[in-house]
């Protein structure tokens, strides 16, 4: 009678015996033909790392027979000896077992963090394209009204003319030389050079001294053109002549200034529609070109991941399949000591002898 046999006739329980334990085998699970990726990605190509995993080593007769190991924790447990030492020789076989399949599963997880990381960077590049590309097609070319005030500034041209004409007219009899009434007339017109008017701003604290800045010049040209007008003209006449002069010094000006810069905007919407079409004609298809070609690439960076994470996955089971396979055989390992050494405790001396005979 063995020593197992022996020890159930004093006490026994139903436990299922199974087939004795296949032998895990782990074999390598680095895929060997990975699709390569297109030319298009070809900077980024990722090749496989390989991995050479030592032959299973075949488990120990004691571990290998569930009849052993349950023989090893009834002595375990009959004896005086902690079931530490051999749940850790358990612990080392299967550990020494599934070590190459830990190095497999990290270098899997790198390379597929690596592709992971290349593919957000193409796909954070195609957002960014096609946000450009959105704007770029829903851009509208600008309105301009550069017909009516070049047609604007064409009338006010005229109207300085022609008023200049007067003016030279009206000073003529006294002042021959003409430069003297260019000299007036571009007195009067002052306000050109200034920045601002207070008769084109809304909630402006009107001073004398903005006042006299701004009429001033206009006034005092009106007033020399007046009493100019006055020796030729009847009084009527000067006064009308003075208030038509005084009033285009005072406005014309800053009329014609408004004028000259609301050309220069236009002109600039203008060229700036200029530049939208080109941009559209030349950007649209490049941006398109560009965003299918990273499309490309991630496709093929994902078709490249797939064999990792199949891999990855069979692997993963795989370790867990021998982590399961060890637990079992600890926790038979540990119940059986347990079972022995409860028995143990209640038995006599004489029993105890008696079954190691």
């Amino acid at each position: 009678m063995t020593l197992t046999q022996r020890f159930r006739a004093f006490f026994s329980r139903p436990t299922p015996i199974s087939s004795s334990l296949p032998t895990p085998t782990v074999r390598s699970t680095m895929p060997t033909d990975v699709a390569p990726v297109k030319q298009d990605v070809a900077a980024t190509f990722l090749p496989a790392l390989p991995v050479t995993l030592a032959p299973s080593e075949p488990l120990p007769d004691w571990l290998a027979d569930e009849e052993s190991l349950r023989d090893e924790g009834v002595l375990f447990g009959l004896s005086d000896a902690r079931p530490d030492g051999k749940v850790a020789q358990i612990r080392a076989f299967f550990g020494q077992q599934s070590a190459p399949l830990e190095e497999s599963i990290h270098q899997y997880t790198e390379q597929i963090g690596e592709i992971n990381q290349f593919i957000n960077e193409r796909e954070t590049r195609i957002a960014t394209l096609r946000h450009q590309l959105d704007e770029l097609r829903n851009a509208q070319p600008a309105s301009t009204n550069l017909i009516r005030t070049a047609a604007s500034l064409l009338l006010l041209e005229v109207m300085c003319v022609g008023t200049f004409f007067l003016v030279d007219e009206t000073l003529r009899p006294a002042f021959p030389n003409r430069w003297v009434a260019v000299g007036v007339f571009l007195a009067g017109m002052f306000n050109l050079a200034g920045r601002t008017s207070f008769f084109y701003e809304t909630g402006t604290r009107l001073t004398a001294r903005r006042l006299i800045e701004e009429v001033g010049l206009p006034l005092a040209a009106s007033v020399f053109i007046l009493v100019q007008a006055l020796e030729t003209k009847s009084t009527v006449q000067a006064v009308g002549l003075f208030l038509f002069v005084f009033f285009l010094f005072l406005l014309g000006g800053k009329l014609l200034l408004t004028t000259l810069t609301s050309l220069q905007n236009d002109i600039n919407v203008v060229l700036a529609n200029r530049r939208l079409l080109v941009r559209k004609q030349e950007d649209v298809p490049r941006l398109e070109a560009e965003i299918n070609q990273l499309v490309r690439e991630v496709d093929g960076l994902r078709t490249q991941k797939w064999p990792f994470v199949t891999s990855l996955n069979q692997t993963e089971a795989r370790r867990v399949q021998l982590n399961t396979q060890r637990d079992r055989l600890v926790n038979l390992f540990i119940s059986e000591f347990e079972l022995a050494r409860s028995l143990r405790e209640r038995l006599p001396e004489s029993q105890r002898e008696a079954m190691f005979k």
